[in-house]
Parts: C-alpha cells; structure tokens; sequence
C-alpha cells in the first residue's frame, strides 16, 4: 500500500552506522579518561595518601631489606678506607713535618758554620753576634762496623735511632720500656743486647736489636754486671755508633716513653742532656754564694752551681767532640774502676781548660725538665700540683728510685691508661 512507511535498505544502513558511530565515540572517551586517571592517579582513584605513602612505604623496605646488608657492608668498608687514609696522611704530615724542622735546623746550623769557618769577617753591631754552638759532623766510616751500618741503615730514621744496652738483670724494666715505645709509636729504636737471653728476648717480642762481636774487655762487665758497671760500657759501644755517621738517643731501661723524643730536640749542640735538677736553679744553674765568715769584709764568695747531667739519657751528635767525649769518659772509667760513669760524664763535660788539663769543647745544651722528666720532678712535685699534673711529659725517667719496676708501671697507668691514683702509694724518697 502507498500510504504506509517502509524502511528501505538505504535507511537500514544508515541506522547501522549510527549507532556504530556512537559506539566508536565512547570507546574513544573511555580509552582517553581511562588514560587521564593513570596518569593523575596512578593508585587509584579511591586510595588515600596515607595508603599511597604505605605502598612506597612497603616497597622501600622490601628493596632496602634486600639491599641494606651490602649498603652496610660497603659504608663499612668505605669508612674503614677513610680512617686509614686519614691515618696515613696524619703520619705523612708529622713526618713532613719533622723532615721540615731538622731541614731548617741544618740550615740555619750550616749558615753559622758558613759564617764562623768561612773567611774572616768583622763583628757586626752589638747583640747582633752569634758564636758556632754547633760542630760540623764527621764523615760516616762503614768499615768501622758493616753489620752495625747494615741495621742503623735499616732501622734508623734521618739517620737517628735511640739506642739502650740491657742484659737478663733488666728483662722486666727492658718490657716496659719497649712497649711504651712501640705504643707512641716510634721505629727508631734497637737494644744492644748483651747476653743470649736479650737476644731471644728481644726476637720472641720483635725488637729490633744488635749483638755485638765478643770483646773480652767489655763482655765479662756487660753479662754479669749491675746496672752502673753495664752503664759504664755504653760509652765504648757507643762510639761505634757516631763512627757511622749516626745521631743517638742514648737511654737507660728505667724509662717510660710517652711521646717521641725527636721531636723535641733542638741538634744545635754536640750534647742534650736530660738533668739531675729539679727546678729552674738546680736544671739550669745559679748563683750560690759561699759564707765563710772568717774573711771578714770577704766573707761571700760568688759560685756556679748546676745540678748534673743524667747519663741514662742524652742526644749525642756525631762529630769530633762528642766522640772525643766518649774516649775521655771510657778512658777514664777503665783506669779508675771504682769511678760513676755519671760523674766521669759531667766532669769531662763541664771542667774548663786549666793547668795539666785541657777542657772538652764541647756545646751541650740541657733539655726540659718538665718535657725529659725524672722521678723526683715527678713524686716531689708534678703529682701533687693540679696544673702540673695536667702536662704530658716526654719520657719520665726513673732514676731517683730503686723500686724502678713498680713505679715504672704506674707511670704507665697514670699518663697512658688515666688512672688518677696510681702515683699515689708512692712515698717521695725511698727507704734505705
């Protein structure tokens, strides 16, 4: 009929599209909504902050529960690194440092030696001048003793070493006195070991030491003898020493080491001694007036005193007077065997030239008593001052006391270990 409505296949297809369109249209907007949220909302569009930082959260720690042993152990290792470099370069620095110190002090030694030696020369202006203290050192000789020159080479550094002579009467002061070296941290040292058991001693404890050649004259003393007859020796056995071209710290047993001698040295003299004295007079020397009444207008009469060098303890250079030194004290101490070896050493030391004897020429120069302390500065009065007792010496040396060993270990309590009291128990003397 012609008055009813037919879809034809034209309209059919249309319609299709249409909704085909549609379709293609939402899919689209889905798709592009889809990709908005993934990207302003990663976690989801209903997930709270705190759920998010959760998340991280968990996911951190998963990562740093698989990682932190080996974060750990690589930071370990990265600071071990640091402290060792930071070590070195610290031992670097104070080696530089003390190369620097005696390159000036040989400088300025050589310029007053350039000066004194050289052409003569006018005086200058009035407290301008300056004498040689310092004698030129003499030409090290390897033939006087090759296996010695072989070790020194070895061991020394800047061709000084400190050097103590120890036989079996001594095996318990010598421990104290090596180990505080090594805890300062000083290589320079040797024992001159005087008896095989020194030697096996030294070896199960890795001292470096050097046993000399037999000598009848010197070994009958320095195996069997106390600690003055092994005294007297080192003066012989040390000549050896500055023949080779060496500068030595000569030290007895009965010392504790708390820092490095060396860098307390000055090297502008033959000798450097450690003093007998007390205080400023007694270490340095003063005027002491002598009364004899009897003389009437005259009775006072102007003298100099200084208290002794220690010879358990002194820097020698090696030049001409110090070896002479030696020989004068090593003559003296075979032809008068009842003779100290201290007094022979301050005597050939200090007597000036005069009718029948010819005095040493010899510079000598006397070292800090609170720096190179002995055991009097330290039980009479360091011990009992508060501000004293707050200075860290050098070395102390034990050498007003017979009860060495005890003494000698509180020291090392108090000084390295901080215990307060262990100078305490200590009267100031010793009983008879």
């Amino acid at each position: 009929m012609l008055g009813g409505r037919r879809d034809g296949p034209l309209m059919r297809e249309k319609g299709h599209t249409g909704r085909g369109s549609r379709i293609a249209i939402a899919i689209v907007i889905g798709v592009l909504l889809g990709c908005l949220f993934a990207v302003f909302y990663p976690h989801g569009l209903f997930v709270s902050d705190s759920t998010i930082q959760n998340r991280h959260s968990d996911l951190q720690l998963s990562l740093s529960s698989c990682e932190s042993s080996d974060k750990i152990d690589a930071l370990k290792l990265d600071i071990l690194s640091l402290s060792n470099s930071n070590s070195e370069l610290q031992k670097q620095v104070r080696d530089l440092t003390g190369k620097l110190r005696l390159a000036e002090q040989v400088k300025d030694h050589a310029e007053k030696q350039v000066l004194v030696l050289g052409k003569p020369h006018k005086a200058g202006p009035m407290g301008t001048v300056k004498a040689l203290r310092t004698n030129p050192t003499v030409s090290p000789d390897e033939s006087v003793n090759p296996r010695l020159a072989k070790i020194l080479e070895k061991v020394s550094v800047q061709n000084e070493i400190i050097v103590a002579l120890a036989n079996s009467n001594v095996k318990s002061m010598l421990e104290v006195w090596f180990n505080s070296i090594k805890k300062v941290g000083i290589t320079n040292y040797l024992v001159v070991a005087l008896d095989d058991v020194i030697v096996d001693f030294c070896k199960s404890n890795d001292v470096p030491f050097y046993k000399r050649d037999p000598e009848d004259g010197v070994d009958s003393i320095a195996k069997t003898g106390g600690n003055h007859a092994v005294s007297g020796t080192k003066f012989r056995i040390l000549r050896e020493f500055l023949q080779l071209g060496y500068g030595v710290l000569l030290s007895d047993v009965d010392i504790v080491y708390l820092q490095n001698p060396f860098d307390y040295l000055h090297r502008d003299s033959d000798v450097e001694s450690m003093t007998d004295g007390h205080n400023n007079m007694t270490a340095y020397g003063y005027n002491d007036v002598f009364d004899e009444p009897s003389m009437g207008w005259a009775r006072y009469a102007h003298t100099m005193r200084i208290w002794v060098y220690n010879s358990g303890f002194f820097y020698i250079r090696p030049t001409v007077a110090s070896i002479e030194l030696l020989d004068r004290v090593a003559g003296r101490l075979s032809r008068e065997p009842k003779s100290w070896d201290q007094a022979v050493f301050n005597e050939e030391l200090f007597y000036p030239s005069h009718p029948g004897y010819e005095g040493l020429h010899a510079a000598k120069r006397t070292l800090d008593f609170y720096l190179f302390m002995n055991s009097k500065v330290l039980f009479k009065t360091v011990r009992k001052d508060p501000n004293l007792r707050k200075l860290k010496p050098v070395v102390v040396h034990v050498n007003y006391h017979p009860d060495k060993l005890p003494r000698m270990k509180a020291v090392v309590e108090f000084y390295v270990n901080g215990k307060q009291d262990a100078l305490d128990p200590f009267p100031e003397g010793s009983a008879w």
